[in-house]
């Protein structure tokens, strides 16, 4: 289908009183600050992560982290759960997991004669899925699915997941060996990946102060209820995204797929695959979020740009030319937000 086929979107809150939105939106958005302040009392630096958890959260997403061991993954996760007094759950995912392990089985009772369900870790608000890429793929699909659908079904029995409903699966980039890196379609379904860096070096100071002193390690309390999240979710989507804004989300991601139609040529022999629909999806909703964590009832350029790199990181795929090149995925997602008209 041509360009000029494709029916231009109509934004459905064009006619909205932008200035009656926006004071919504920042009464709406301001147990956020308490939230973020809650977190920073557990976590020393890593602002990017948790702003994403942030947005992954609200936008009902689900994230993928890469990061070498010790950058406070498990307690970001877990600090989260704390301020909004909700499940959470660790998987460690090795080689010899089994789905049962995850979603859950049927064990007999021989006393009863009958089978009765016993749910599995996936049955939390937050799970932290540890080292996604040492279990097999079947282990990584019963995970991947409950993502999806929302949904566990145990011996013919359907079950729902609770609501809010997140999952953080890391990834160890320095051990490659018995791991089963996940495909490109099963990536996919994750709303953002982040990569992580080492702490600053004043930062580094206070995570030593803090845990070798001899105070006790700070714990999160509760300063949302789970109710304020559900209902923050749907107030996202209230956030008023120009048409401008749309086709500006539609050009990033085209831009990966068609490299030639946005004069971006030397891409194309580098990019195996562009980033999907999905992309688009999530790069709108990520961009609403973005827009509603920084108080604002409407999106600009610079909400898509923050977020972009995130939702298409793992989404665009490299031919052999580019590792031979030593070119990575953020040189072409670099390229293409340089490239790319900003309206």
């Amino acid at each position: 289908m041509e360009n000029s086929e494709i029916p231009t979107p109509v934004a459905s809150n064009a006619t909205a009183d932008i200035k009656a939105l926006n004071e919504k939106i920042q009464k709406e958005s301001a147990f956020l600050d308490l939230l973020k302040l809650e977190m920073e009392k557990v976590i020393v630096g890593q602002h990017d992560m948790v702003e994403k958890l942030l947005i992954a959260l609200l936008a009902n997403g689900h994230i993928l982290l890469e990061g070498v061991p010790g950058l406070a993954k498990t307690l970001a996760i877990k600090a989260l759960a704390g301020a909004i007094d909700v499940d959470f759950s660790r998987i460690q995912f090795t080689p010899d997991l089994l789905p049962a392990d995850v979603v859950g089985t049927m064990i007999y009772s021989p006393k009863n004669q009958e089978f009765t369900v016993k749910k599995g870790p996936v049955f939390a608000n937050f799970v932290l899925a540890d080292e996604i890429n040492r279990a097999p793929a079947k282990v990584q699909s019963a995970l991947l699915e409950a993502m999806q659908e929302r949904q566990v079904t145990i011996g013919g029995e359907t079950f729902m997941l609770p609501e809010p409903f997140m999952v953080l699966a890391t990834q160890n980039p320095i051990e490659q060996e018995g791991t089963y890196p996940l495909p490109e379609a099963q990536v996919d379904r994750f709303m953002l990946k982040i990569v992580l860096d080492y702490p600053k070096h004043a930062e580094e100071s206070i995570i030593i102060r803090n845990s070798v002193g001899t105070s006790p390690f700070p714990k999160t309390k509760k300063v949302v209820d789970p109710q304020d999240i559900l209902r923050a979710r749907k107030t996202v989507r209230e956030v008023y995204m120009d048409e401008k804004i749309e086709r500006y989300i539609v050009d990033l991601v085209f831009a990966t797929r068609n490299p030639k139609d946005y004069k971006l040529e030397g891409l194309e022999d580098l990019i195996s695959f562009g980033a999907s629909p999905r992309a688009s999806i999530s790069m709108a909703l990520a961009a609403k979020t973005y827009a509603f964590i920084n108080h604002r009832g409407y999106v600009i350029p610079e909400d898509v740009r923050a977020v972009a790199p995130d939702v298409m990181r793992h989404r665009i795929g490299l031919t052999y030319e580019a590792e031979a090149e030593n070119v990575s995925v953020e040189d072409i997602i670099n390229q293409v937000l340089n490239t790319v008209e900003v309206p």
